[in-house]
This record gives C-alpha cells, sequence and structure tokens, in this order.
C-alpha cells in the first residue's frame, strides 16, 4: 500500500514556506537533523505541517551561521541560551579579527610607500623596552580576542595579557595610551560577559580620553565602548543614550579613517 501524501507539504512547498532551498532540506535529511514525515513509493519527501516550524527554526540559525552540531543541539532540546552565547563569542572574535584587517588594509592603503611595505624585509625581533612591551601586549590581546573557538585558558591569557598592557602603559605613555589600554581591558571584560569590571574600565578610559592634549577620536570610541560594557550589564536603555552621544561625538572626528573604525566599531554593539 501507498503512502498517504493528502494533506502533506512537498519538499518543494517546504522551502517556499521556510526560506531553506530543496537542496538543503535533502542534505538536512540525510544528516536525521529534519527528517520527512514520510516517503512516497516514488521517492518524493512529504512534510507534516507541524515541521514548519522546526523548518524555519533551522533556517534562522544557519542564517546567523550557526554550525550543524549546535543547530542539532537546540533541536534536541538542549538550552539554547549557552549555544547562543558559545557562538556569539565566536562571531564577535570573528567581526573582531575583521575589523582588525580592514583597519590594517586601511593603513597600508594610505601608506606613502604603498603595498611596497608588505615586502619589507625584517626580522622580528623581542621586545626589550616597556614601550615594545606595551605594544606587544596590546596586539597579542587583540589576536586573542580574534581567536574563534578560544578556550577558558585563552580567556584568562587575553585578561592578563590586557593589564600587563595597560600596565606597561602607566609607566611610559601618556593619558591617550593609557584611555586605549583601559578601553580594551573594557572590551575583554565586555566580551567575557563580565559587567562589573567592563563598566569599572571604560568609565576610566572615558574620564582619561575626556583629559587635554588627547585625540578627538578617541572621546567617541570610549562612549561607544561604555555602551557596551552597560549592554553587557544588562542596561540597555542608558547604553542606548551612550551609543547615541558616541554617534553624536563622530561628527568631531576631524580624521576620515579615525571616524569609520569608532563608526565600526559602534556598529558591532549588541543594543537592538
Amino acid at each position: 500500500m501507498g503512502v498517504r501524501t493528502s494533506g502533506m507539504l512537498s519538499v518543494g512547498e517546504v522551502a517556499r514556506r521556510t526560506g531553506l532551498t530543496t537542496k538543503a532540506l535533502r542534505h538536512y535529511d540525510r544528516l536525521g537533523l529534519l527528517v520527512p514525515a514520510a516517503v512516497s513509493d516514488d521517492g518524493y519527501r512529504w512534510y507534516d505541517e507541524v515541521q514548519l516550524r522546526t523548518a524555519r527554526l533551522i533556517a534562522r540559525l544557519r542564517a546567523l551561521e550557526m554550525p550543524l552540531d549546535a543547530v542539532r543541539a537546540v533541536l534536541a532540546g538542549d538550552d539554547a541560551r549557552p549555544i547562543l552565547e558559545r557562538h556569539r563569542i565566536v562571531l564577535q572574535a570573528r567581526s573582531d579579527r575583521v575589523h582588525g584587517a580592514l583597519h590594517a588594509l586601511d593603513h597600508l592603503m594610505h601608506d606613502e610607500r604603498g603595498v611596497t611595505m608588505a615586502t619589507d624585509d625584517a626580522t622580528p625581533t623581542l621586545p626589550t623596552d616597556q614601550r615594545a612591551l606595551a605594544v606587544q601586549l596590546f596586539n597579542d590581546t587583540w589576536t586573542l580576542l580574534e581567536k574563534e573557538g578560544r578556550t577558558p585558558e585563552d580567556d584568562l591569557l587575553m585578561i592578563h595579557t590586557a593589564h600587563a598592557s595597560r600596565l606597561h602603559w602607566e609607566g611610559v605613555g601618556d593619558d591617550q595610551h593609557r584611555a586605549i589600554g583601559e578601553w580594551q581591558v573594557a572590551r575583554v571584560y565586555s566580551t567575557l560577559g563580565r559587567a562589573e569590571p567592563a563598566l569599572f574600565h571604560s568609565e576610566r578610559a572615558l574620564e582619561l580620553a575626556a583629559r587635554p592634549g588627547v585625540d578627538d577620536w578617541l572621546l567617541a570610541s570610549t562612549h561607544e565602548g561604555l555602551a557596551r560594557a552597560l549592554a553587557v550589564a544588562g542596561d540597555l536603555e542608558t547604553a542606548r543614550d551612550v551609543r547615541d552621544r558616541a554617534l553624536t561625538l563622530l561628527e568631531g572626528i576631524s580624521d576620515p579613517e579615525d571616524r569609520k573604525i569608532v563608526a565600526d566599531d559602534i556598529d558591532t554593539l549588541p543594543i537592538p
């Protein structure tokens, strides 16, 4: 006896109503992620109406670039929040890495020597002074921020490198270096979801950035950092106000490249 398909949905119909492709639906069937309710004698897949909800959830999660193992865990009924939080860390690291690459590319494009600077022979050397240590530790921290799949040990190391960079700038830097250092420490804690230290260091960064002699872009940047920390703390109303202040301060940044860098950071704020 053939399979009864009356009232059921074909692969094409499910694809049209969920945004998934027919190829993806067949792939999810093979993986056991979304198995059709029935397969007719001629090999056609048929789905129940109630399966549309699952298909739409898969489509939404995949649109967020969530890996299939994580999607499977959500569908299995696991607590979705920690799964989403882990995936957000991965996406944030990817965003930071792309942002850093764009920043470096902008510098390369505007360097007087042009792309020839990329072919210069240079032998890497270990830093031998406090300023060089501050710079290297700052860069090490960004490398960790941009690392997808950071381990708890990486997170701890990232905290240490950020604080170590800030400590070295205390001795050899000025208010601008100290503000940037505090901003980075706050960024690390915001990325790790630790609101209290993120707020403390972002407020300290803002205080330093408001002092005379500091570049105009840094005040907008430190407002972005404070907005990020407030969002992590769950104070979205104040976070929006501070973000709006950062956007206003963008207009006062004289250098267009600096303005773009800060604007890109503001765009990544986790504020709905």
